[in-house]
C-alpha cells in the first residue's frame, strides 16, 4: 500500500510539473513568435475564409482573388510532381496589404514566407503583390518537407542549404532549365558569377543554420542561395527524386542527415555511370587555395 501511494505521488508530482511546463512554455513560444498565435487565430479574424484551408484578406478584389487561387493550384500540381505527391497540408493566408503581411509573417519583405510548430501546424503567408508560381512553391517545399519530417527534425538536423536548395529546385526566378544535369551547369554558371570566377566561395558549413544562411545584406543571401542550388542541383542530378523521398524515410527511420545524404549519393553514382564535372564545393580547401 506504501509502494503504490508512493508511485501515485510521484507520478501527481510528475503530472504537475508537466502541467506547470506547458503552461510556461506555450505562452513563451507566442511571445517569441507572435506571428503564429496570429495564424493560429485567422478564423477569428476579418479574413475570409476561402475554403478549407485558404483565407484571403477582405479587401482584396475578386478578380485578382480568382487569378491568385489559379496561381495556388499551379504551385500546389508542381509540389505533387516534384515531390512525388503532396502531403503536407498548410493552411493558406493571402494578404493584400503590408501591415496585414507583417501581422502575419512578422516581416515587410518578400512575397512569401512559411511558418510551422512543434505540434504539426504550418502556414504559407502570401504578400498579393508579386505573386506568382515560382513563389508559392518555393515556401510549399518548405513546409511540404516540415510535414514530412516534423518539425524537430527538420529544425535540428537539416542544414539550412538542404531546405532552401530543395525549395529552390521548384523556384525557377534563377534557373529555368526542366533538365536535371542542365540544371546543374546552369547553376554552376549562377555560382561562378555571384564568386568572380570561384574566387569568394562560401562554405556549405557556414550556411548549416538559418542564423548563417541570412546573415549579411543581399549579395551575401544571395550567394548562400546560389551555393545551395548548386549543391542540390548536383545531388539531384545523381539520386532524383526517388532519392530525395527516400532520404526523408532514411531519415525518419532514424538515420542522420550526413548518413542519408551521402548513402544516397553513393548508391546512385554505383548504379548511373554518368560523371558530372566537379562540383566546386566539394574541392579540398588545397585545391581551392591553388585554384
Amino acid at each position: 500500500m506504501k509502494t503504490n501511494s508512493l508511485s501515485e505521488s510521484r507520478l501527481a508530482a510528475l503530472g504537475k510539473f508537466l502541467l506547470i511546463g506547458l503552461v510556461l512554455v506555450i505562452p513563451g513560444y507566442f511571445f517569441l513568435y507572435p506571428q503564429v498565435l496570429q495564424c493560429q487565430i485567422i478564423g477569428l479574424s476579418n479574413f475570409e475564409k476561402v475554403n478549407d484551408y485558404i483565407y484571403s484578406s477582405p479587401s482584396l478584389e475578386q478578380n485578382r482573388r480568382k487569378n491568385i487561387l489559379g496561381v495556388i493550384q499551379k504551385a500546389e500540381m508542381r509540389i505533387d510532381s516534384f515531390w512525388l505527391g503532396k502531403q503536407a497540408k498548410p493552411k493558406l493566408i493571402i494578404c493584400e496589404t503590408p501591415q496585414e503581411y507583417q501581422k502575419y509573417c512578422q516581416s515587410t519583405e518578400g512575397a512569401g514566407c512559411s511558418l510551422g510548430t512543434p505540434w504539426g501546424q504550418s502556414y504559407v503567408i502570401l504578400n498579393a503583390q508579386g505573386l506568382n508560381v515560382d513563389v508559392i512553391s518555393h515556401e510549399m517545399s518548405h513546409v511540404e518537407l516540415l510535414g514530412r519530417l516534423g518539425w524537430w527534425k527538420t529544425t535540428m538536423d537539416i542544414p539550412q542549404w538542404f531546405n532552401e536548395g530543395t525549395a529552390l529546385m521548384l523556384d525557377r526566378r534563377f534557373v529555368n532549365n526542366p533538365d536535371s544535369f542542365g540544371r546543374y551547369f546552369d547553376y554552376m554558371d549562377e555560382w561562378l558569377y555571384q564568386t568572380g570566377g570561384g574566387q569568394n566561395i562560401l562554405e556549405l558549413k557556414s550556411i548549416a543554420s538559418v542564423k548563417g544562411f541570412f546573415n549579411g545584406g543581399p549579395k551575401e543571401v544571395m550567394l548562400a542561395y546560389m551555393s545551395s542550388g548548386l549543391e542540390i542541383s548536383y545531388w539531384l542530378a545523381y539520386c532524383g527524386q526517388t532519392g530525395l523521398v527516400k532520404l526523408v524515410s532514411d531519415m525518419k527511420s532514424g538515420k542522420s542527415f550526413a548518413e542519408s545524404y551521402r548513402d544516397q549519393e553513393n548508391k546512385a553514382k554505383q548504379k548511373d555511370k554518368l560523371k558530372l564535372p566537379d562540383n566546386p564545393l566539394r574541392l579540398p580547401d588545397s585545391v581551392k587555395m591553388d585554384e
